[in-house]
């Protein structure tokens, strides 16, 4: 062998001892009573926190503010209509990749907690399915049907690539994976649950596995061998004796969603809860040796269009806001609140010995950004695609499109009065004859009919239809379709020959504007605003009706007049010195051309 020979196999050698001694390896195993981390008692104090309602780079500072508070580890969801948006198509990127969320959370001295269930619930779009699953003729959702098992397998194994690798067992910082989510509120079948495991397993998630359900519901939802965590109770005993009951008569003690808050809907009061009614109940649980994960410690944002709703037999269609707020204990914009300082007071008391606090970053300066001019726009009429054309009207899913809103279009004869009716309308339906606004429908309020007096002569009939968010929680997961989804009539008689064109809104870069000029009829206006600093903002849309805000490409989410919320959180992260544009669709009121900023949310503002 030659001496360069040598060096160079010396060098690989060495190179391979350094890199396993950087690859550390850790044990994460259950006792009878406690979490054991490396042999010893480990004590989780999570909170919850999902990348996609963070833009990526502000995970750091969130997380940052998560160690300030006292938190050991962060718990998310994992989306899978985020990461597999249409069938066969995955997106890891951006503020998709979970993997990188993961790994800053080491750096930042975090384990995680991961729930990559297809199915998340969280106030999301579909409960975190992905649209197109509703193409599959025969697929049931949270089921042992064949072709629901083939596209979860598919799905679990890509996201097992991703974050595999990162559990505890592999030298990363992932704890433990939930399997499921919350199933025993929905069913009861423990064959199914036991595919669950096994999909984890065969996708490489190798470590502990756990389920969580509320207290009524953890019989249902627990696989026996598995750790049963509890969601929702806070009473020390009471939550040792359901684990208990549950986990052959032992621990550990784990509330998996510890809620010292809620979220909201559109058109009821923004939901707070004081700290103080909480301060006292999280001291109980954490000196019992009780390990938690706090939902949510920071909500952030829905942005885009992926709010999911509320709906069942008792109560009416709730669709969730664009603010995740959540009254958390980290607001929206990534501050502490009051809540937070006093959770902080109290997680203190609970330290390892020696072990102190570091220092509560600062607040984040925020800006008013003011009169801000939309002086060009494109009438909604304007900017159609090509249409597919159908006898009836087909719904989003049959477009194959997930979110936004469809315009369906067709011609009839006029000269009469009568009632318009949109059967089984999903969900808020902007009315247009001859081009000009006469009317909306509103799920939320059961409408789906209203009276019209239509022109002699031929009448262009036009009804823009928003999905204001799938349904994500109960039994009408599986009746999710979006648009109109039956027939429309109008003097009792159906009517035939629909062109629709899709308009998902996924990106806004492609519109022509042309100088605003009043129109009676939804509209899409576009401005631009300089900056000489950037911080964070909000955007006030109080004097606006009903739509959807992008500020350099990015979509805030959507602003509603009716509330609670009426402003939109404007990261600084997405801002920049010089010229900022920013493009509104605005379905109500055609004639507003400016607004404002502020320096601080309103969200609780009903009208």
């Amino acid at each position: 062998m030659t001496i360069k020979k040598a060096l160079l196999l010396s060098f690989i050698l060495f190179s391979h001892i350094c890199l396993k001694a950087q690859k550390v390896t850790h044990s994460f195993t259950l006792s009878d009573s406690s979490f054991m981390l490396d042999g010893k008692p480990f004590q989780m104090i999570s909170g919850e926190m999902h990348y996609p309602r963070v833009p990526r780079e502000a995970w750091r500072a969130r997380m940052k503010m998560a160690k300030a508070m006292g938190l050991n580890t962060i718990g998310t969801y994992v989306f899978w209509n985020l990461h597999e948006p249409q069938k066969g198509k995955f997106d890891f990127s951006g503020n998709n990749d979970v993997a990188e969320f993961v790994k800053i959370a080491k750096e930042e001295g975090l384990w995680v907690i991961l729930r990559p269930s297809p199915y998340v619930c969280a106030e999301w779009e579909f409960g975190g399915y992905p649209y197109w699953l509703q193409n599959e003729r025969g697929l049931v959702v949270r089921s042992k049907e064949e072709k629901y098992l083939k596209e979860y397998e598919t799905y679990i194994k890509e996201v097992g690539r991703q974050l595999a690798p990162l559990q505890v067992n592999h030298g990363g910082n992932i704890l433990m994976i939930q399997i499921e989510n919350e199933y025993g509120s929905y069913g009861g079948d423990k064959d199914y649950l036991k595919i669950n495991q096994r999909l984890f397993k065969e996708a490489g998630f190798d470590g502990l596995l756990y389920t969580c359900d509320p207290p009524e519901a953890i019989a249902n939802g627990h696989l026996p061998g598995l750790l049963a965590a509890v969601n929702g109770i806070d009473n020390p005993g009471r939550v040792k004796k359901i684990i208990r009951e549950n986990h052959g008569g032992k621990g550990p003690f784990y509330v998996a969603e510890w809620y010292p808050a809620w979220f909201d809907w559109w058109g009821t009061a923004h939901h707070t809860v004081p700290a103080e009614n909480y301060t006292g109940r999280l001291d109980s649980v954490l000196s019992a040796g009780i390990s938690i994960n706090m939902y949510m410690f920071h909500g952030g944002t829905t942005r885009g269009f992926m709010n999911g709703a509320n709906y069942d037999d008792k109560h009416p269609f709730e669709p969730q806001i664009s603010s995740y707020d959540y009254d958390a204990p980290l607001d929206e914009a990534g501050n502490a609140t009051h809540k937070f300082m006093l959770f902080r007071k109290v997680i203190a008391k609970h330290l390892p010995v020696g072990m102190t606090l570091p220092p509560i970053p600062a607040a984040k300066p925020t800006i008013a950004i003011n009169n801000i001019k939309l002086n060009e726009s494109a009438g909604i009429l304007d900017i159609l695609p090509k249409p597919v054309l159908n006898k009836t009207p087909l719904t989003f899913e049959a477009l194959n499109q997930d979110y936004g809103f469809v315009l369906y279009h067709t011609t009839v004869t006029g000269g009469k009065t009568g009632i318009l009716k949109l059967n089984e309308l999903r969900d808020y339906a902007v009315i247009m004859v001859n081009g000009k606004r006469v009317g909306v429908l509103d799920r939320r309020h059961k409408q789906d009919s209203i009276k019209l007096t239509l022109p002699v002569g031929k009448v262009r009939l036009d009804l823009l239809v928003e999905n204001l968010g799938r349904i994500n929680f109960g039994p009408y997961l599986l009746k999710n379709k979006k648009g109109i989804t039956e027939s429309v009539v109008f003097n009792g008689k159906v009517i035939y020959n629909w062109a629709m064109y899709s308009l998902p809104f996924n990106r806004v870069s492609g519109i022509a504007f042309k100088p605003a000029k009043a129109v009676n009829s939804p509209v899409v206006k576009k401005g631009t605003f300089t900056l000489s600093k950037v911080a964070d903002t909000y955007l006030n849309m109080e004097g606006w009706g009903k739509g959807v805000v992008w500020v350099n490409g990015h979509n805030l989410g959507r602003y509603w007049s009716t509330g609670p919320q009426q402003t939109l959180y404007l990261p600084a992260e997405w801002l920049k010195k010089g010229r900022n544009d920013i493009v509104v669709l605005e379905l109500l009121k055609s004639d507003v051309n400016s607004l404002n900023g502020s320096k601080t949310p309103v969200l609780n503002k009903l009208q």
